[in-house]
């Protein structure tokens, strides 16, 4: 398996920005690498053009959401139904929960290393609301490939094998940020 993702990642690093738009958009509901591991690349490479790799991985990458949303909507429900037939509680459970934080939920499979694609199509198959769905998603998106891009920019070969550290970072600050918001939220009722 480990080959072919390699196989994979040459292919859209030979194509050069056309392969990272390809990339981004595609691993967005389907398994291939993740863009990050081009976008590094690139941004090493070209730093100077690392903002516009960052703008394209974040556009190509919310797309192909839509996509995964779409896959969700018209062939995933039907799937979904069959396998849990017999646990309509439960779904309907699943569902709620979602209806009710899956825009954060989205957010943060689009930012972290959290599989993004399955949100995207998870999304579709309980019916998210879609202005919501592309929010979190383009948001999420860019302020991951966003803050790989700035990263390199700023510190270059040095950082590149912290970039998931940084990520990381970042994600418990966010959610740090949301807890608070909540708590203080809460406190006024």
């Amino acid at each position: 398996m480990h080959e072919i993702l390699v196989q994979m990642n040459n292919f859209f690093q030979s194509m050069g920005i056309q392969g990272l738009a390809l990339n981004s958009f595609i691993e967005s509901f389907f398994l291939v690498p993740p863009p990050d591991i081009l976008l590094i690349t690139m941004d090493l490479a070209k730093p100077q053009s690392a903002l516009y790799y960052a703008l394209i991985c974040t556009i190509f990458s919310a797309l192909g959401g839509i996509v995964g949303y779409l896959i969700g909507i018209f062939g995933g429900r039907p799937v979904f139904n069959f396998l849990f037939k017999n646990k309509h509680e439960q779904f309907d459970n699943v569902e709620r929960l979602y209806n009710k934080y899956g825009t954060l939920a989205v957010f943060f499979s689009a930012f972290t290393p959290i599989p993004y694609k399955v949100f995207t199509i998870a999304s579709g198959i309980l019916c998210m609301n879609f202005p919501k769905f592309l929010l979190a998603s383009f948001f999420g998106r860019g302020l991951r490939f966003f803050i790989v891009s700035i990263v390199l920019m700023l510190f270059g070969e040095m950082i590149k094998q912290y970039i998931e550290w940084v990520i990381l970072a970042v994600t418990v600050v966010i959610i740090l940020f949301f807890v608070i918001l909540y708590k203080k939220r809460n406190a006024f009722k």
